[in-house]
Parts: C-alpha cells; sequence; structure tokens
C-alpha cells in the first residue's frame, strides 16, 4: 500500500535580526529541491508583522522522501548553516495534501 502525500507548516523563528538570512537560506532549500520529483511545494514566507518569523509550507508524496530529503548533504550543510540563528520551532502543523493549485491532482 503507497504512503498518503505528507506535508508540514510551519514558522521559525530567527534570533532577533536574522530573519532576513534565515528566509535566505531557506530559499536556498526551495532552489535546491527544483530537481526532485517528490517535493510537491516547498514554499517559504514572511510574516508580516514579525521580520524575525518564516513560515514554511511543504508537500511531499510521502513521508519518507521528505526524511530523504533531509539526509542528503546538500540540505544538512543549508540546516547546520540554519542552526546557530533558529530560536525556536513555532506554530508547526503536519498534514495531508489533497489537492489544489501547487499540487500535482
Amino acid at each position: 500500500m503507497a504512503e498518503s502525500p505528507y506535508g508540514t507548516h510551519g514558522r521559525i523563528v530567527a534570533k532577533p535580526g536574522h530573519g532576513d538570512e534565515l528566509a535566505a537560506i531557506l530559499l536556498e532549500a526551495a532552489a535546491g529541491l527544483e530537481g526532485n520529483p517528490d517535493c510537491l511545494l516547498y514554499v517559504v514566507g514572511r510574516a508580516a508583522d514579525d521580520p524575525d518569523s518564516v513560515w514554511v509550507t511543504e508537500a511531499w508524496t510521502d513521508h519518507e522522501a521528505h526524511s530523504a530529503s533531509l539526509a542528503d548533504p546538500r540540505a544538512r550543510a543549508l540546516i547546520d548553516r540554519a542552526r546557530p540563528i533558529i530560536a525556536d520551532f513555532a506554530d508547526r502543523a503536519r498534514w495531508t495534501p489533497e489537492g489544489g493549485k501547487g499540487l500535482d491532482d
């Protein structure tokens, strides 16, 4: 039986004054996923009322594909760069993508 699509949505809070830097690293991650067919959606957004909060919404073919992406050496390097400037992971949710604009139906 095939796994269900898998998604996450959450806010990553940078240490004060590091929101732009964190967003730039996450956008590098998004660019690195362009050729990954298991990544259906990876969107980075900024909180209008909090310059140190960055939102990331992801959709994957399944949970295993998401986990595998985090083990990729390029992803690990970006995680290592981001870790020192992250203050908190907040407002995190796992969700099941069901379709819509931006997702293959």
